[in-house]
């Protein structure tokens, strides 16, 4: 059939008018070979822009579509869908981007006019050659991975489950409740962290919909959106949670004793244990780095006084095979170590402690039962909190980690409720930002806390005045008033930044999730598609995805959740259909393009000694065109005759 093609150009408003000649454009593809139309549009995105473009189809024959708008990421389906509407193959269409990358990069009116004319003409020489192609359907298998047992990986699991659909929870730790449960309270409303949380775990480990799996890993991940094939490794706890009962008798009795990691180093755990007392599963784990029956053979204590009879040496790691449709990720954050500050003292000098230290210290349920004390054991007098350590640093993060100004602040309050201590924050700006952030900013100014704009250069523990001795000294410039100056502190607290966790790569890898410059995991589009990956059926919520307070955690994890239950809902989903297809004639079984897929989409033969593309994982990117020394590899929509025409096309002017 010769092609009939129809052209729309977009004002977008003044975005593409404002500096492109649009009806001049329009003028132009008139000319073009095969185009019956050319139209231009202020909105061709809004419903009469499409149904536009639906008439001119039934009444001009129009048998191929060309838009030149904006993104192709933000409407190109928007006009796929449009099209294929009015009776026209959605690969029959061809988008070209005067937006972004005309408009939107000068202020030359000429210039930006002759580069649309050319992307147009681009658009057009490369629509002359699209073929239709086949949509397809895959089922939607209607059960969910939840990988991370954090708040956001809760909230997640529970709103998925409670729509009567399965679960499976993977977490690493032996508990749920990520960095939420070592909190002490939570601003701005000073909420109990562990009286909000603790009943959301609890509803997780009796949920009839959910697979809790703690001290687990997943290890292995195949298939495509709807059918995910997971492969899970569950490490062996070296007690029998079947048996055991929870009685902590082996805890009590077990003579080695080591630091606590949920206390952040602050307080001792023994090497049979439970992290925190609210723990689900409330079962313990061996840490068979440090217990004397696995790294000398001895002791052996726990298995004797327990009279369930669940510790068992023996146990191995089990490895379990799991089908999902999708899968959300909420493997949380790292809390930065300041230590490579050098000029802060972190571990150099008493009583410079981290954020997260503090909140264990402060903690009712902490080591220190919630006193604040100094290493000498005295109750501090004056004590100094730092922001955005770590954080809006050219040389360890450049972006801001959200939660500092508050949690800080909220430090200040909850000193002034255990102490008569006097506060000092020291900041670059206060982000305030969140409902009831700002008055609570407010609050603690009548507090009495005290406010310095600057980041401090130095502590030190250097004594210029008698005043001075035995105290830590913050150097720093007062940038309200251009003077540097030295406060004498009993303690300071370093608000240390959120960054990715430190196996973020690797996770991101296994899953095929990538990542933004920062090391956090990229979602699809900033504003309209924050939760969704570029893998589809692949969904990222809270800390993983950037840093942010719990309720925006909590925001993003029910976002996660609906769109996982909007796959299982819908029963089948479409998959690409622009994907690879090998020659297996000039296949020469090098397997360079299975190694360079980066959606696994490529296998071996080993019978011929080809490769063969499966079409459902395969995502159209390209790279193994580009890697095939034999050329025996094309992709459907992006054939060397259409790109050797869109390039033609730029050339015209």
């Amino acid at each position: 059939m010769e092609p009939r093609i129809g052209v729309y150009i977009c004002y977008c408003g003044s975005n593409i008018a404002g500096t492109v000649d649009v009806e001049e454009v329009a003028k132009y593809a008139q000319t073009l070979d095969a185009v019956v139309v050319a139209r231009a549009y202020k909105f061709m995105c809004s419903d009469p822009g499409q149904q536009m473009i639906k008439n001119d189809i039934k009444e001009l024959n129009l048998n191929r579509v060309v838009v030149a708008s904006c993104s192709p990421t933000m409407h190109e389906p928007t006009f796929r869908r449009a099209c294929m509407e009015a009776g026209v193959n959605p690969y029959l269409f061809e988008m070209a981007n005067i937006r972004e990358h005309v408009s939107w990069v000068t202020e030359d009116k000429v210039a930006a006019t002759a580069k649309a004319k050319a992307l147009v003409a681009a658009a057009v020489k490369r629509v002359y050659f699209h073929s239709p192609l086949e949509s397809r359907e895959v089922d939607i298998n209607p059960n969910t991975l939840v990988v991370g047992g954090g708040i956001a990986g809760i909230q997640a699991a529970l709103k998925v489950a409670d729509a009567k659909h399965t679960v499976y929870l993977v977490e690493r730790e032996p508990s749920i409740g990520g960095h939420m449960a070592q909190l002490d309270k939570t601003f701005p409303t000073l909420d109990c962290s562990a009286c909000i949380l603790t009943p959301k775990m609890t509803l997780v480990g009796s949920h009839p919909y959910i697979k809790l799996l703690t001290y687990s890993e997943v290890v292995e991940v195949g298939g495509f959106v709807g059918n995910f094939k997971v492969k899970i490794r569950k490490k062996a706890r070296y007690v029998d949670t079947s048996k055991c009962t929870g009685c902590g008798l082996c805890q009590t009795k077990c003579p080695t004793k080591v630091d606590s990691e949920f206390d952040a180093g602050l307080g001792k755990r023994k090497a049979i244990y439970t992290p925190f007392a609210q723990a689900v599963p409330n079962k313990p784990v061996i840490d068979t780095e440090h217990c004397l029956h696995f790294l000398k053979g001895k002791c052996g204590i726990c298995q004797k006084v327990c009279e369930a009879k669940a510790i068992d040496y023996e146990q191995q790691d089990e490895f379990i095979e799991v089908d999902v449709g999708s899968i959300i990720l909420t493997t949380g954050f790292n809390a930065f170590d300041p230590t490579p500050i050098y000029q802060y003292g972190y571990k150099r000098y008493d009583n410079v402690i981290t954020s997260l230290e503090f909140e264990r210290m402060v903690n009712s349920a902490g080591p220190t039962s919630g006193e604040i004390l100094l290493k000498n054991g005295k109750e501090p007098e004056s004590i100094a909190i730092i922001h955005c350590v770590g954080s809006r640093d050219e040389k360890y993060h450049e972006y801001c980690s959200r939660v500092c100004c508050m949690y800080s602040m909220k430090f200040s309050h909850l000193i002034k409720e255990h102490t008569k201590a006097q506060v000092y924050e020291f900041y670059i700006d206060i982000r305030s930002f969140g409902k009831g952030y700002e008055e609570f900013y407010n609050r603690l100014l009548n507090e009495g806390t005290v406010f310095f704009r600057g980041r401090p250069a130095e502590i030190t523990n250097i004594a210029e005045k008698p005043e001075e001795k035995g105290k830590l000294i913050v150097q720093f410039e007062n940038t309200l008033v251009g003077k540097q100056q030295r406060l004498p502190v009993d303690m300071v607290i370093l608000s240390s930044g959120l960054e990715p966790q430190k196996d973020t790569e690797t996770v991101g890898r296994l899953f095929g999730v990538s990542r933004s410059g920062d090391g956090f995991f990229l979602e699809r589009h900033p504003k309209l598609d924050p939760v969704a990956t570029m893998t589809d059926g692949i969904f990222i919520a809270g800390c993983c995805q950037s840093p942010k307070d719990i309720p925006d955690t909590v925001a993003q994890a029910n976002a996660a959740a609906a769109e996982a239950l909007c796959l299982i809902s819908k029963g089948k989903v479409e998959v690409e259909s622009a994907t690879a297809i090998i020659n297996e004639k000039i296949c020469s079984g090098c397997q360079l393009c299975k190694t360079v897929c980066p959606y696994s989409a490529i296998t071996f033969d080993d019978k011929k000694q080809v490769c063969r593309v499966n079409d459902a994982l395969c995502k159209g990117c390209g790279a193994c065109v580009g890697g095939c020394p034999s050329d025996a590899i094309s992709l459907k929509h992006y054939t060397n005759e259409q790109l050797v025409a869109q390039m033609e096309g730029m050339l015209v002017e």
